[in-house]
């Protein structure tokens, strides 16, 4: 009988509970996920799936956007999950305001276009704000919205927890610890994770850390073209059957969603000067909250019922990245995917395992170089 091959993956987030996921159906691995659970940028995601209606010039962007979008059913099929009826992910439509009518048009034509391409986008209409109204009793708006029907919600906590655990019950383990890497090329296993009271070694490691990923690289002589971005979230409760309202996209950074059970999440900030600083800071969250309510009034009255801080990680391009580190065979990294981490997290995920798999990949790495943004 063959030895299997060890694999550890770094960073507990949506790429890498993912990428631990998908590897542990692979009977030919030893998987192991190393999550210190610390400033996750998935804590800071709002959990909206619509891709098509922005406006990002970024053809490749786009590209691993959409397919992500479309690549949710499949991953909620093999987690088990109806997605019809699942509180992790749910297709419920997206509701996008623009500042004026001709902007409004605009983009509706951009998403008819797309939708040649990407059919998941599903049915498009400007809505009136009576017709607004109907599918989101909390809003009151006196402009129209663009309704795209394939607009989904997912709630990358629940998400993460699930994939983790499957992971598990497919032999995983699971270690909530801080790693330091290092590497003994020509070792028989030459990737080293350290711990405070342990040291591991493995055949290959996949760093899914996100805007920790320099700190991991960096004191192994490589530059990393990565940088932090701080979102916060507000999690709400309201007495009201919220599973199945659209999501709510207004200009600004005051996104609503409304999860099951009342749950909903306005957010989240953008801000660009705080570095790694993981405290929830009042005045953003009041500014953001406060424009929300001016669109959907009943929030004044929700409960409070957490804050979320998460650190998302930009390349100074703001382009994403993936794939096998330079001069390091068996090291796999991916990073730089901002505020679309989970559209696009899981399409990441599934490639990075074709690519350690010796596979065909989903979409072609070469469109997300690594070594433009890692380097010796």
């Amino acid at each position: 009988m063959s030895e299997k091959v060890k694999i550890a993956v770094v960073g507990g987030g949506i790429v890498g509970s993912t990428t631990a996921f998908y590897l542990s159906q692979h009977s030919q691995y030893e998987v192991a996920l190393f999550d210190s659970g610390i400033g996750q940028a998935t804590s800071a995601a709002a959990g909206i799936i619509c891709p098509w209606l922005s406006q990002r010039r970024n053809k490749q962007w786009y590209q691993l956007a959409a397919s992500g979008a479309a690549f949710y059913p499949q991953l909620m099929q093999d987690l088990g999950e109806d997605p019809a009826r699942s509180d992790i992910y749910r297709q419920v439509g997206t509701l996008v305001f623009k500042k004026t009518p001709k902007l409004l048009a605009k983009l509706e034509k951009i998403a008819l276009k797309r939708r040649e391409d990407a059919p998941t986008i599903g049915k498009l209409a400007i809505l009136s704000p009576e017709e607004i109204k109907e599918k989101t009793p909390l809003l009151e708006t006196t402009e129209s919205a663009l309704f795209a029907s394939g607009g989904a919600k997912v709630d990358g906590a629940l998400l993460t927890g699930k994939l983790k655990e499957k992971a598990q019950k497919n032999g995983a383990s699971v270690y909530n610890d801080e790693v330091q890497l290092t590497i003994e090329l020509g070792e028989k296993q030459p990737y080293r994770l350290k711990t405070e009271t342990n040291q591991y070694s493995f055949d290959k490691v996949v760093l899914a850390v996100g805007a920790w990923l320099p700190g991991l690289l960096e004191p192994l002589g490589y530059a990393v073209d990565i940088r932090p971005q701080k979102g916060q979230l507000v999690e709400l409760h309201l007495d009201a059957k919220t599973d199945d309202w659209p999501v709510v996209m207004p200009d600004g950074e005051k996104d609503i969603i409304p999860f099951a059970n009342g749950k909903v999440i306005v957010g989240a900030t953008h801000e660009n000067d705080q570095g790694y600083d993981l405290e929830p800071t009042k005045k953003q969250l009041r500014v953001m909250l406060d424009e929300a309510i001016e669109i959907a009034p009943g929030l004044a009255d929700a409960d409070i019922k957490g804050i979320r801080v998460g650190t998302r990680a930009y390349t100074s391009d703001f382009a994403p990245f993936f794939g096998e580190v330079s001069d390091a065979p068996g090291l796999y990294a991916a990073s730089g995917l901002g505020s679309s981490g989970l559209t696009s997290g899981p399409m990441i995920a599934k490639i990075l395992v074709q690519l350690i798999n010796g596979e065909v990949t989903y979409l072609p790495v070469r469109d997300y170089p690594i070594e433009n943004y890692i380097k010796k």
